[in-house]
């Protein structure tokens, strides 16, 4: 019975699906049904603007969107995250297929099949690795600048499409720019223009003037939702009343009829070295993309996911992606939103989403190719302008001057340098001002606040101070990188006041003492000594105690001591 209980578990962790599967309510069905077909109308013209997005046929998006949310949906922990094509995957994908060295390999769909593979390998190699807490590596402010930056870019690629215009590289010329708005063509402009006012519409003022009608909360966000899908019909529809191709308007083209049939080319190995290093940095931005939408969803309603369990997922969908002939896929937020919104109860949604979408790619395909370009380069710019938040990195310096500074370097950095250059720039920022911190930690003199056993710095409060007795308290570890920081401070304070005869170092915030700290601690008692005065500890934790008393620091002392608490230091001392 032990074994059956353990062997069930082993199952569960594997494959989460049986997990949901044995306590899924039937009455939550009709939540997944509406949320799937919701999500399913997303899925077309998301699908085919990332693929073009990323430089890639329109198929490409489309058969990404079918297996690999399915895989995910058995493998994957979060019960909402949507797993497709993502708008930053497609940008690094289109920066890694642009690189001189992919370029020369010929065949980008070729490549971009192999980056599916391999993102979805290193993946899976992390997750053998048990790595899926690299997700915390990766600060908060760098992944906002990095997606702000990313999301600029993205905007500004997609002006070309919307005004039907080859933009020139003007730089500082201001006289070039008006020469590129006399080049822009009207129709074009047109049907971008008007498809982005009709998806701005259909997002928010729709749902508020639907909510005052009194609708339910799950039709309002079925009718706003839908405002992608009904915007690609209508601009395909202007397009055959109009003969708006005949004007110069750019359609998406031919899309190949029928399910995807299995691919193995991206098994041929003379491309996995030079995109190993795309891949690398794609896998991990996709990741942590992934995990940190699936923690909003999965804390909204109370539930936990397994980021290491999450490589799994997202690593064998990527490789189901690869088998079909798909780009590479991630969690996207919109989808995501989307779909827990429309109130997805579990990963049914995106089967049934994944589902509706395989029966329109296998007998409808014919009606996307006459959807417009520059419909799908709105849609782009709808979807990817709520991720520009200029206003964050602000918020961000006033909190906290260094993570504000990495957040806008690492916007400046992607825009400036390129994608794996910014983020770079961020993470080496974000680790030294991290370093600083840590070689400089907050260190206290403290006093006694009257008639209590409360002691607080003296420069905050109003306490009672002995002129032989130095309290301080040393907020932080004490190791290699800090303890001159602490010993300058220490020596600064005992120039300032020479009556003092006794120090106690209050040690509750120390963690670890590490050897170069140990051997500093021995020197300056040794220095104090000399000059008649000790050296104390108080409220020394245990771990740091054991590691002490493995040496003959605590003999060093005497005539020092350790106090319990700081309380009885002032008693014996003071």
């Amino acid at each position: 019975m032990t074994e059956r209980i353990e062997r069930a578990a082993v199952l569960t962790r594997l494959f989460p699906i049986i997990g949901w599967l044995r306590d899924y309510p039937r009455q939550a069905f009709g939540d997944d049904l509406f949320a799937g077909i919701i999500t399913a109308i997303l899925l077309v013209p998301q699908g085919i603007a990332y693929a073009m997005l990323a430089g890639l046929p329109p198929q490409l998006g489309l058969y990404a969107s079918i297996l690999p949310p399915a895989v995910y949906a058995v493998l994957g922990t979060s019960r909402a995250l949507s797993v497709g094509p993502v708008s930053i995957a497609a940008i690094m994908i289109a920066s890694a297929l642009a690189a001189p060295e992919i370029k020369i390999l010929g065949d980008s769909v070729h490549s971009a099949l192999v980056l599916s593979a391999e993102c979805g390998v290193i993946m899976l190699a992390m997750a053998a690795l048990r790595m899926g807490g690299l997700v915390n590596f990766i600060s908060h402010p760098v992944l906002t600048g990095f997606t702000t930056g990313a999301a600029l870019l993205i905007m500004s690629s997609q002006i070309q499409p919307l005004l039907g215009v080859k933009i020139p590289a003007c730089g500082w010329d201001w006289a070039c720019y008006p020469a590129v708005w006399h080049n822009v063509k009207t129709p074009i402009l047109a049907v971008g223009l008007v498809s982005l006012l009709l998806l701005v519409f259909f997002g928010q003022p729709l749902a508020t003037l639907l909510k005052k009608l009194g609708l339910k909360l799950s039709w309002v966000t079925a009718v706003s939702k839908a405002g992608p899908l009904l915007t690609v019909g209508l601009a395909t529809w202007a397009v055959g009343q109009f003969d708006l191709n005949a004007h110069g308007v750019a359609l998406v083209g031919a899309v190949p009829a029928g399910l995807p049939p299995l691919d193995f080319t991206f098994l041929e190995g003379s491309r996995w070295r030079p995109l190993l290093p795309y891949a690398a940095f794609i896998a991990l931005i996709a990741y942590v993309e992934s995990v940190a939408i699936a923690k909003v969803t999965a804390n909204l309603r109370g539930e936990k996911i397994a980021p290491n369990q999450e490589l799994v997922g997202l690593g064998f969908a990527n490789l189901a992606s690869a088998l079909t002939g798909g780009m590479l896929v991630a969690g996207g937020f919109s989808r995501t939103m989307v779909n827990f919104s429309a109130g997805a109860r579990s990963q049914l949604a995106m089967l049934i989403a994944a589902s509706l979408l395989a029966v329109a790619v296998a007998f409808f395909s014919t009606w996307f190719e006459a959807i417009p370009q520059a419909t799908l380069a709105a849609i782009i710019l709808v979807a990817i302008f709520r991720l520009v938040r200029l206003k964050h990195i602000v918020h961000t310096w006033r909190y906290d001057p260094g993570d504000g500074k990495a957040e806008l370097a690492t916007l400046l950095g992607v825009l400036a340098l390129g994608l794996e250059e910014g983020i770079a720039v961020g993470i080496a920022l974000t680790i030294a001002c991290n370093l600083r911190k840590a070689s400089q930690p907050h260190i206290a003199i403290v006093g006694r606040i009257p008639e209590t056993e409360h002691y607080r710095n003296v420069k905050r409060h109003s306490v009672q101070v002995w002129h032989h007795l130095l309290l301080v308290r040393i907020d932080e570890s004490i190791t290699f990188a800090n303890v001159g920081f602490i010993e300058e401070f220490l020596h600064d304070a005992l120039r300032q006041q020479p009556n003092i005869r006794h120090i106690v170092l209050i040690c509750n915030a120390v963690n670890d003492i590490d050897s170069t700290a140990l051997e500093a601690l021995e020197s300056f008692n040794h220095a104090v000594k000399v000059l008649g005065k000790t050296l104390n500890l108080a409220e020394t934790k245990g771990p740091v105690l054991d590691k002490l008393q493995k040496t003959d620091f605590l003999q060093q002392l005497v005539p020092g001591q350790v106090f319990f608490r700081t309380e009885d230091a002032v008693r014996s001392l003071g």
